[in-house]
């Protein structure tokens, strides 16, 4: 099962990296219209451009947060800072691990339900249906659980490798 879903999540990781990177480029555009338009004679003020960057952003956040999730640099607390064994380091890292797995359910229950919402609405300015900006917590809370079951099975790896003492 492992090499199944670390392939599952390598692929994963990568396409999450791409879609971040595509959307940092489409975050500039509306930005930079709205600046030049507001200070450019000639040019109309558009407002649908606020909105517009503003979906992008959550949109890299949660993003971000799954990316920092695999990389472990997004979620991180040190119990055991100076654990004195490898096998102290899993244990400390299954526990931050577990509440992060609850985290991550959190998010994908209730983030399901947020979603739900978003689709029975519109947006003004745009008409954007937004279940495409809500569906962005469900789905961040399922990637965080596949990406934390890889780190489990590593974790519980160490400990049995390095056994009790």
């Amino acid at each position: 099962m492992t090499p199944r879903l670390t392939r599952l999540n390598d692929a994963l990781y990568r396409a999450l990296r791409f879609a971040l990177t595509l959307l940092m480029g489409l975050l500039i555009f509306p930005i930079v219209l709205q600046i030049v338009s507001r200070f450019t004679p000639g040019i109309p003020h558009f407002i649908w451009t606020e909105e517009i960057a503003r979906f992008c952003f959550i949109w890299v956040i949660m993003l971000g947060a799954m990316i920092g999730v695999r990389d472990g640099t997004h979620f991180a607390l040190d119990l055991w800072s100076h654990a004195p064994t490898p096998r102290a380091q899993a244990i400390g890292r299954l526990w931050v691990h577990a509440a992060m797995m609850v985290m991550a359910l959190t998010f994908a229950g209730f983030g399901w339900r947020f979603a739900l919402f978003g689709f029975a609405q519109q947006s003004e300015l745009t008409g954007l249906n937004m279940l495409a900006v809500h569906i962005a917590w469900p789905l961040a809370g399922v990637v965080f659980a596949l990406f934390l079951t890889e780190k489990f099975i590593e974790d519980i790896r160490l400990m049995r490798s390095h056994g009790p003492g």
